[in-house]
């Protein structure tokens, strides 16, 4: 019986993982869940997979998750240091699904005590990748991928040489506005960059769908993940969003990762692997689906991704300011205090003000030096969306 922990685990990623874990109950020993403010589904969960612990990460509702425990054999614990511990007891797998830089910690405490860790937190490599990488290394820990398009990268790579490989090519459905007229951006509404074309998610991936923040993350993660230099790695929006990633080997071979656009796929290869198991996801039907179209993303259209490429560049901390910047502009856009542009644009001036020179992204890789340029960073964001907001 193996042990799992589900850090996150009621978010989007967190259930599908527990719908997983939940169809072979006699498979599991779940250690911990943990959550933030869904208090009935986490206590819910927890009762229902026997969980030895279920953490939230506000100290504030710990009476009412234990209230909602009462009887159930499961420890009820709140607060990030509890969420630390829970995500530090020993566990085969840990599932990392904690959205934002909180997630960072946690992670690491897993790889610490030798976890195999599959990553959906995108914050953690882009932030401190090789922090991450290293602390793997250190405790014979091992990271798997669970975004859609690295474990499309990752499953294209088996059985074959990193040194043949030429280039990767990771996916985008382009979000709510691939089709808008650039000029028509600056006056996108929250409501319109919260509806995305292809399916229903959380309102924060969606709008970082939207300005395709959410795959400059992905682009940096590739990097970190796969250790390839940022000139081979590319963008191709895609929006049917049918096929995941792609890698191009020397030869001039492409293999193309394609299924459908569940996360049960990438989660269900990271809990199995390295084998392959039955998973209830759609068989796809490649003559009714037709056809497949591809365009170039347009950088004018979404700046996102030059300013990844420059952080890729700059290295170092440069991601942990990145990823504070857009956490908190974003922020502002959902607060009605920014546009949907000056996203992009309060990210380049704190990557500009916190640049080289000033020394912040030069620091050693660390996790307090993380946590510390995090904080400089959302600072300087908060002064330029109300510099912005007038």
């Amino acid at each position: 019986m193996r042990r799992v922990s589900i850090l996150g685990a009621t978010g989007s990623i967190g259930q599908n993982t527990i719908d997983l874990i939940a169809r072979a109950p006699n498979a599991y020993d779940v250690v911990a869940l943990t959550g933030a403010g869904n208090i009935e589904q986490l206590a819910k969960d927890a009762r229902r997979l026997k969980a030895d612990v279920a953490v939230t990460a506000h100290d504030h509702l710990l009476e009412d998750l234990r209230t909602a425990l009462e009887g159930s054999g499961v420890e009820a614990a709140a607060g990030t240091p509890a969420i630390a511990e829970a995500a530090a007891r020993p566990a085969d797998w840990v599932m990392s699904a904690i959205v934002g830089a909180a997630g960072l910690a946690p992670g690491l405490a897993a790889l610490q005590q030798g976890s195999t860790l599959a990553l959906a937190n995108k914050e953690s490599l882009v932030c401190a990748g090789q922090l991450m990488l290293s602390t793997a290394k250190t405790h014979s820990a091992r990271l798997l991928p669970v975004d859609s398009e690295h474990s499309a990268v990752f499953q294209a790579l088996v059985g074959e040489d990193m040194a043949a490989v030429e280039r990767i090519i990771i996916t985008a459905s382009g979000g709510a506005f691939r089709d808008w007229p650039i000029e028509d951006l600056a006056n996108a509404t929250l409501d319109q960059a919260s509806s995305h074309p292809n399916w229903d998610m959380g309102q924060r991936i969606t709008i970082d769908s939207a300005s395709m923040f959410n795959k400059a993350m992905e682009l940096i993660e590739t990097r970190e993940f796969f250790g390839v230099e940022p000139k081979q790695i590319e963008v191709l929006v895609h929006p049917e969003s049918m096929i995941h990633a792609m890698v191009g080997f020397r030869d001039g071979a492409l293999m193309a990762h394609v299924g459908p656009p569940d996360m049960r796929h990438a989660i269900g290869y990271a809990l199995h692997w390295p084998t392959r198991c039955d998973l209830p996801v759609a068989r796809l039907d490649l003559a009714e689906i037709g056809q497949l179209s591809f365009r170039a993303p347009c950088e004018t259209r979404w700046p996102a991704l030059r300013l990844a490429r420059e952080v890729m560049q700059a290295g170092g901390l440069a991601g942990a300011v990145f990823n504070a910047a857009k956490e908190t502009a974003l922020d502002g856009f959902i607060a009605g205090q920014i546009g949907f542009n000056d996203m992009a644009a309060i990210v380049e001036d704190v990557l500009t003000q916190m640049s080289a020179p000033r020394g912040h992204i030069d620091a050693t890789m660390s996790l307090d030096n993380v946590a510390k340029v995090d904080h400089l960073a959302r600072q300087e964001a908060t002064r330029a969306i109300h510099k912005r907001a007038g």
